[in-house]
């Protein structure tokens, strides 16, 4: 299960294997690292050891301080996990702009400094997740080498570079390009939507054998596991998505404070929910239109009442 912010935090992960089957393992959305003195208990209490218990996990560091990131993967290590993940692929630009995430993808020198100044100090393993480059793919081509001198225990490719954000199409030729200059396990990452698609994919790139499915797993729940089985048993789609949906409304009714940030939280993820269903545009503009607990909960009730799955 790929990281999404504001979408795959340990509430939706455990409700998520309650619900359906398919992933080993996800990769947590990123925690800040906040220096070498502190941690910040709200920033970790979404990976402590006792609110994931559903589903094994990675966590994720974003940061550019090797004495921070140093600080919070002992840290975690101490909490019980084995292999820590370094974002060096998040697109977005208020992050990018401050040479964090895909913004340090330019920086050969920096990265190859922070590696030779985390990589002694940590208690367990670093893996990281990247992109292409920030502005072209090049720089991941320029970088592989870099990596190759660590021991890392696998590169999560999102075959797109930051610039991309989520438009577009992966590049497969530069992903290609990239597995061939790797001497590490590398995860493809990026636009896995079908079962057709990774069958195309794990015909391309018959060398790897870790896949991560992000925002579309969102989507269709029961991709995960047609794709591990190669079997589309699951049945009354429809029933058993307005089950997850409920279940996670209750999980975050009680953990978030106040119905405002219930219905955000919600109705962002109705919107990857909805695609999945053959376009009712009144229902979905009735839930995005929801101010209130009672108009969000009949608005999704109508949806799920009149909805005809197409994934």
């Amino acid at each position: 299960m790929g990281p999404i912010r504001g979408g795959t935090d340990h509430i939706y992960r455990n409700t998520f294997a309650r619900h359906f089957e398919g992933f080993d393992l996800a990769v947590a959305p990123f925690v800040n690292d906040v220096g070498t003195n502190k941690i910040r208990p709200k920033y970790v209490r979404t990976l402590l050891p006792e609110n994931n218990t559903a589903m094994p996990v990675i966590p994720q560091i974003l940061s550019k301080s090797p004495e921070g990131f140093v600080h919070l993967a002992n840290y975690l290590a101490d909490l019980g996990y084995q292999t820590i993940n370094w974002n060096l692929g998040c697109p977005y630009p208020q992050v990018a702009r401050k040479q964090r995430g895909a913004g340090l993808l330019p920086h050969t020198d920096t990265i190859r400094q922070f590696l030779d100044n985390t990589i002694p100090q940590l208690k367990g393993k670093i893996s990281i997740k990247t992109r292409l480059g920030r502005e072209h793919k090049d720089e991941l081509f320029r970088l592989m080498p870099v990596f190759n001198e660590y021991p890392i225990a696998e590169i999560i490719i999102h075959a797109r570079t930051g610039r991309q954000m989520y438009d577009g199409v992966p590049d497969l030729d530069a992903f290609g390009t990239a597995l061939a200059l790797s001497r590490h396990p590398v995860v493809y990452n990026g636009d896995i939507r079908s079962a057709d698609d990774f069958i195309g994919l794990s015909r391309r790139f018959p060398t790897v054998s870790r896949w991560m499915i992000g925002r579309w797993a969102m989507v269709d729940p029961f991709l995960p596991m047609l794709i591990k089985t190669g079997k589309d048993t699951a049945e009354n789609k429809t029933k058993k998505m307005q089950a997850f949906h409920d279940d996670l409304y209750d999980q975050y009714a009680h953990a978030l404070h106040g119905p405002s940030h219930l219905i955000d939280r919600m109705k962002g993820l109705m919107v990857s929910f909805c695609l999945a269903f053959e376009e009712d545009k009144k229902a979905v503009k009735q839930i995005k239109k929801s101010r209130t607990p009672e108009q969000y909960e009949a608005a999704v009730y109508r949806f799920f009442d009149s909805a005809l799955w197409n994934c």
